[in-house]
């Protein structure tokens, strides 16, 4: 089922989009970008973070389920609805494209 919700279930950070301290991952900085890029095109986006929303890692049995074979190795989690579309890294901003079907800007490339 896939009700147009992209759930990310980060790894333990600082904050809630751990883009903070003195050494930002780059990784991190550009997938919050690309969330903000979503957003504006109006996708639901959901962030969750184990010290702030634990409930929400052990209520969702994929991500329990991934939790127990691999560990925090499996973090960060995103779904699509339903449907896991990555585990252990962060999507890119053209992965992202094709799991919500938004596309950027054919003039300029990035919108």
């Amino acid at each position: 089922m896939n009700d147009g919700v992209l759930r990310v279930y980060d790894p333990p950070m600082c904050c809630s989009t751990g883009v903070c301290g003195p050494e930002v991952d780059p990784a991190l900085t550009r997938f919050s970008a690309d969330v903000d890029w979503l957003i504006r095109r109006g996708v639901t986006v959901e962030r969750y973070n184990p010290a702030q929303e634990p409930g929400a890692f052990v209520s969702n049995p994929a991500v329990r389920r991934a939790l127990q074979e691999r560990g925090t190795a499996s973090l960060p989690l995103v779904l699509w609805g339903e449907e896991m579309v990555a585990s252990g890294q962060y999507p890119d901003r053209a992965t992202l494209e094709q799991i919500t079907g938004n596309e950027t800007s054919a003039v300029g490339g990035i919108a």
